[in-house]
């Protein structure tokens, strides 16, 4: 069967460039079903990918350059592509369950309808440095998880849970009852996330690149909070956004349990 026949199954995806693939790799929770290099690379990161590849028994097929292009139109795949099984959403009651195991640590982020996917992949791979627990976005009117967005989260896919839900306000909704404390952003806010206390199981709420967050999210939040602007931006990307304020959340959390 060849490459083309491959994805046209709605069971497969492609995941492009070098860092996802290994992440991919290492991690272990999606299955690779074959990787694809491009003929005449021999770098050092390719045999690493090749040896790690024959440790787990993934077949390659050397593939030109050109032909990865074609299947991933203005990609950078860095000559290095792997088929895979279909990106499959976590269960969201499952991976509430999991962070609420750490008492008054919970942290999930919810995307409200960012439609850049640019945007989405970052925020994947913010979160996941800060070790949130799982990122929550809308079916409809969102940027949904594809090769670009796992391309720009580096692999963090890999690592941090992405849960889709039909209604975000019901999700919020039940979060809540679970004792869950909702955070809203908005670079209108008054209230610093330098005053927020984060010591509690959270839900961090991120906006639209426009429109920030909706009205009917912004209703349910217990807080709304803003990052300060000392320079002349009046507002950050997302991801950045999402950065500062996971800084914080994670320096408040460390500085609570003490050293050690």
């Amino acid at each position: 069967m060849g490459g083309g026949d491959l994805i046209s199954e709605k069971t497969s995806y492609l995941i492009p460039g070098f860092h996802a693939v290994r992440e991919t790799l290492i991690q272990g929770r999606v299955t690779i079903r074959e990787l694809w290099i491009a003929e005449g690379k021999k770098s050092a990161r390719t045999k690493e990918i090749l040896q790690m590849a024959g440790e787990r028994g993934i077949p390659v097929s050397f593939k030109k350059t050109a032909a990865l292009s074609h299947l991933m139109p203005g990609m950078a795949h860095q000559g290095i592509v792997a088929l895979a099984e279909k990106f499959t959403y976590s269960d969201f009651k499952q991976v509430t369950d999991i962070s609420m195991q750490e008492h008054n640590r919970a942290l999930l982020i919810v995307a409200d309808h960012i439609t850049d996917e640019g945007n989405l992949g970052a925020l994947i791979r913010t979160a996941a440095f800060f070790s949130a627990h799982g990122l929550i976005i809308p079916k409809d009117r969102s940027a949904k998880v594809t090769a670009n967005v796992l391309k720009r989260s580096s692999g963090a896919c890999a690592y941090l849970p992405v849960i889709r839900v039909v209604n975000l306000g019901r999700a919020l909704d039940l979060l809540e009852k679970r004792g869950f404390w909702i955070v809203g952003t908005s670079g209108e806010s008054s209230e610093s996330v330098y005053q927020c206390d984060w010591n509690r199981d959270l839900v961090l709420i991120l906006g639209n690149e426009q429109k920030g967050i909706s009205r009917t999210i912004r209703n349910r939040c217990h807080h709304v909070v803003g990052i300060p602007a000392p320079g002349h931006m009046e507002s950050l990307n997302v991801s950045v956004s999402a950065g500062v304020i996971l800084s914080e959340i994670s320096r408040q959390r460390k500085a609570l349990k003490g050293p050690g």
